[in-house]
């Protein structure tokens, strides 16, 4: 009876083993700290809150995963299709006059997938979020908008792309090409670096003044920073969908 008991439970260890092993759930989200594959799964830690943030239509399947703030990451199925899916993000409350911070930066660590329709970037509130400064430091399109994603602008030329109001600008620690638009609920200020980058630091507050002295806002109250992962499709090449990792992250101000 031992022997058959060994057996069996032998065979149970095999059978766990290899669902875990093809289970679309990453290895990372089975070790986390938190994790989580509701569409508004959240989490709270070190001041920032993570955020699976599902809510595009059409969307596939995604999990979210973290250690902390600044170590998390998702995999995500989404179709092939357009339109946005998610914006998983990391969150930091900063709720600042623009002109009493002597500083806003953020530094970031991360790894991202060759495939898909993605863009890794910075959304940067005001408190009444009538004011969206997106920072995309790398993306699944070109600096000038053409691509598989494209910025939200109020201008498109005969091609179909978006056309930036100011082309390499330097400002924040990197070269730009900015475009501004309306997403039928806020003012969206985009700034695509022109080279990009999985590991970097960017003045936030010297973005935000940049946009200030254009006379596109005034001396607003930054609410918000996030960064995360905005997704259209990552389907992957055999469907099995993609994954992102934040290796490191952090915002500081004062």
């Amino acid at each position: 009876m031992k022997q058959k008991l060994t057996i069996a439970l032998a065979f149970i260890a095999i059978f766990l083993t290899c669902c875990k092993k093809n289970s679309s759930t990453p290895e990372q989200a089975v070790e986390a700290v938190w994790s989580s594959s509701a569409q508004w799964g959240t989490w709270s830690n070190g001041g920032y809150t993570l955020y699976n943030n599902i809510w595009g239509s059409g969307a596939g399947s995604q999990t979210i995963w973290a250690n902390s703030y600044s170590n998390w990451g998702i995999w995500a199925n989404h179709p092939n299709t357009g339109g946005i899916k998610s914006y998983p993000n990391s969150t930091r409350h900063v709720n600042r006059v623009l002109s009493s911070l002597n500083a806003l930066t953020s530094s970031i660590g991360i790894s991202t997938p060759s495939g898909g329709a993605w863009t890794a970037c910075y959304d940067v509130w005001d408190n009444n979020h009538q004011h969206e400064i997106m920072l995309w430091m790398n993306y699944t399109s070109n600096s000038n908008g053409s691509g598989n994603i494209k910025p939200i602008s109020y201008n498109w030329n005969a091609s179909g792309n978006p056309v930036p109001v100011f082309t390499n600008v330097s400002v924040g620690g990197a070269t730009w090409n900015v475009f501004r638009g309306h997403n039928g609920g806020n003012n969206v200020y985009s700034f695509l670096r022109t080279s990009k980058t999985n590991n970097t630091t960017v003045d936030i507050r010297a973005i935000a003044n940049w946009i200030r002295n254009q006379g596109w806002f005034g001396n607003i109250t930054v609410g918000d920073v996030q960064f995360g992962y905005e997704i259209t499709s990552s389907f992957g090449n055999n469907g099995s969908g993609l994954q992102w990792t934040t290796n490191s992250y952090s915002v500081s101000f004062n």
